[in-house]
């Protein structure tokens, strides 16, 4: 993973220090809410509903046990124990004082982390696969030109006051999309061209929230060398030609509908001229000097482990286990693992300190001391010999982080809604637990196969709501909290916003909607047939006349 130089180092200790003192002005009286909001977002700092909420920025998902123990710690100084993962692969913490702030910043700086431009009308963390640079279907590993994009963007002068917060993600699978590239703001997806040579294609004007929409290609493929000037051209376009007259309607998604893809590409093309030979242009030297932070690990020439095959014969468990949790290496005798933050009964993403040492301590025994945060908010251990999965597998059981759940209902993506969110207009936490409650049973999970269910507790779609096959969102009806229900949506290769069911419900009501949308799949499906592909092929109306049907 990337290591700071002094240049990083004196650079995030000074934005520091001058956060010290702005803090101590606000509460000395000297600095008012107006003039301290823009320096506290800038730095991470939101005011929510109970406390400050505290977001510190993950790159690319990528900690060390070393940072994951600072985290740890702060969480048990300054908070209430825990810290959330988001999916934006940040790190948040809910309960902290303000006072504490720059303590806490200073502490991050001394590990390697920040909370730069996690917040703010700028371009926040780049995103991308937690599998990056272990799978071995990837075209290339994706982190080194995060890491670059990280570089350029972090106190870009032009770009700190965009018209509104600006996301890109990088995907290098060519079968799958595990970054939700299509619903950001820039998706990227590294591809070769048929002389062998590295690029992207790009896509712009994806994003949720208010008016969800999936990004546009407007080019096949940008050669690796022209990436940050290319880059540069459409924040330029964006800067110049976004709204800045309504909050809403602030977004380059909405500029490039205006616009049209087609239209929007072509201010590009005309501003990249300008400066597609300037000093940003990327040299293969630069790139492969990126490269060399994110060199493989001391892997070990593992030959079969018959230990390994006997331990998934006698132990169904464990095999249920490696088979829902683990995923094939690149490198042989080794699986990447994930650990599910989704057990029931603890808010999904929730992890407490004691975990988050236990989860260290792993890294460091079984994973080279590297853990990644997935955006669907679990954490993976990238290089574990398959020899050890058993030994992680008793270890991840014993904390609550080997429910074999993955990819399944009740692997719930769900933001922290009206329990903490000063936005929010309805809480998701508890549904999420009324749904895994509902669920419980394993052995129908996996009779039904992979199914996503996000939940938002309001438009701006934290849980991505829309990308859900069945997706929830908290909506507020004359002060009492209602769930609309979409289905349909899907973040992978072949994106789609989900759509509308109909009028929405009451909190207690979730829990046998989604077991009515339920039975109509198990109903209609064919042999082979995720839920989406049913719901694809029947489309909404049996869904809608069964969760609507008037009782007899």
């Amino acid at each position: 993973m990337y290591k700071y130089d002094d240049y990083d180092r004196n650079l995030v200790l000074e934005r520091v220090k001058q956060f010290r003192g702005q803090t101590e002005r606000f509460l000395a009286g000297d600095l008012s809410e107006d003039e301290f909001l823009a320096l506290r977002l800038q730095n991470g700092l939101y005011i929510q509903r109970l406390a400050p909420m505290f977001r510190v920025a993950i790159p690319y998902g990528m900690l060390s046990s070393v940072q994951l123990r600072n985290l740890a710690d702060l969480s048990r100084t300054y908070d209430k124990g825990y810290v959330h993962f988001t999916t934006r692969q940040n790190v948040q913490f809910n309960w902290p004082e303000l006072k504490n702030i720059p303590d806490m910043l200073e502490s991050l700086h001394k590990v390697e982390m920040h909370a730069i431009q996690t917040s703010g009308n700028c371009i926040r963390n780049t995103t991308t696969d937690q599998f990056a640079g272990v799978f071995k279907d990837e075209v290339t590993d994706p982190r080194p030109y995060c890491e670059i994009i990280r570089q350029w963007s972090t106190f870009h002068p032009e770009f700190a006051y965009l018209p509104r917060k600006f996301k890109i993600a990088v995907n290098a699978c060519p079968t799958e999309d595990r970054a939700a590239m299509k619903v950001h703001d820039i998706g990227l997806e590294l591809v070769k061209n048929e002389h062998g040579e590295t690029g992207f294609r790009v896509f712009v004007g994806g994003g949720l929230g208010r008016t969800p929409l999936l990004g546009s290609a407007i080019n096949e493929f940008l050669p690796e060398l022209d990436l940050l000037t290319y880059l540069e051209a459409i924040v330029r376009v964006y800067n110049q030609h976004g709204r800045r007259d309504n909050k809403f309607k602030a977004r380059i998604k909405i500029l490039v509908k205006a616009l049209t893809p087609e239209v929007f590409a072509q201010k590009v093309e005309e501003e990249w001229q300008h400066i597609k030979d300037s000093a940003a242009k990327l040299t293969v030297e630069e790139i492969n000097r990126v490269k060399g932070f994110f060199v493989e690990p001391s892997y070990e020439d593992i030959t079969s482990s018959t230990e390994f095959e006997e331990q998934l014969a006698s132990n169904k468990a464990f095999a249920n286990w490696v088979n829902r949790n683990t995923n094939e290496h690149k490198i042989p005798g080794y699986s990447i693992v994930t650990l599910t933050l989704k057990k029931t009964g603890i808010p999904p993403g929730d992890v407490s300190d004691d975990k988050l040492e236990l989860i260290a301590d792993l890294a460091d025994k079984y994973s080279f001391g590297e853990v990644r945060i997935a955006h669907d908010q679990n954490i993976v251990l990238a290089d574990v010999k398959q020899s050890d999965l058993f030994a992680v597998w008793r270890k991840a059981q014993t904390a609550g982080f080997a429910t074999p759940n993955l990819n399944m209902l009740t692997d719930i993506i769900c933001c922290p809604g009206g329990d903490f969110c000063a936005l929010a207009n309805a809480k998701s936490i508890p549904i999420a637990e009324q749904i895994q409650r509902r669920f419980d049973n394993l052995d129908y999970l996996y009779d039904l196969g992979e199914i996503e269910l996000n939940i938002s507790g309001c438009m701006n779609a934290c849980g991505h709501h829309h990308v859900g096959n069945i997706g929830i969102l908290g909506v507020d009806k004359k002060g009492q909290e209602f769930y609309q229900v979409s289905l349909g949506g899907c973040s992978g290769k072949d994106a789609s916003i989900g759509k509308i069911l109909g009028p929405s419900f009451a909190r207690e009501e979730m829990a046998d909607i989604v077991e009515k949308i339920i039975d109509v799949y198990v109903e209609n499906r064919t042999a082979e047939e995720l839920f989406l592909d049913t719901y694809r092929r029947i489309g909404m109306t049996p869904f809608k006349e069964r969760v609507y049907a008037k009782a007899h």
